[in-house]
């Protein structure tokens, strides 16, 4: 069951493809901040999955954070998340971000809960 106080983690190590430089998103060979909104929405979407039922699944709708420090390569980021909210089919969750150092980003995600046939033949319906 869906609830409050849900937790996820997980661990990466910066690379090269990782950085800003890379990436596009700045000129520096730094942990880019796109790549640590994607490390927020994996660890928030793995840490629900379990509870869902045959069939769902989670799309990210908001993504509200700051990244408040920079990583170099080689460096572990890890990445926690905490649902602290359920209203019906949305989530939120609180994420932190750490390197080896210090807290390097912060803020608030949210993810809706799906029925992934029917939200994939809706998008498909653009074409």
């Amino acid at each position: 069951m869906l609830k409050t106080g849900i937790t996820g983690k997980q661990i990466i190590t910066v690379t090269q493809e990782m950085t800003a430089e890379k990436l596009g998103s700045g000129k520096l060979p730094v942990y880019a901040t796109p790549n640590m909104i994607t490390l927020i929405e994996n660890t928030a979407s793995e840490s629900v999955e379990e509870y869902l039922e045959e069939g769902q699944g989670t799309v990210g709708t908001l993504v509200n954070v700051k990244h408040l420090a920079a990583t170099p390569i080689g460096m572990s980021v890890t990445c926690e998340t905490k649902v602290t909210q359920v209203d019906r089919k949305r989530l939120v969750f609180e994420t932190k971000v750490y390197d080896e150092s210090e807290l390097i980003g912060e803020g608030i995600h949210e993810r809706f809960i799906i029925d992934k046939e029917k939200f994939m033949k809706k998008a498909e319906g653009k074409k």
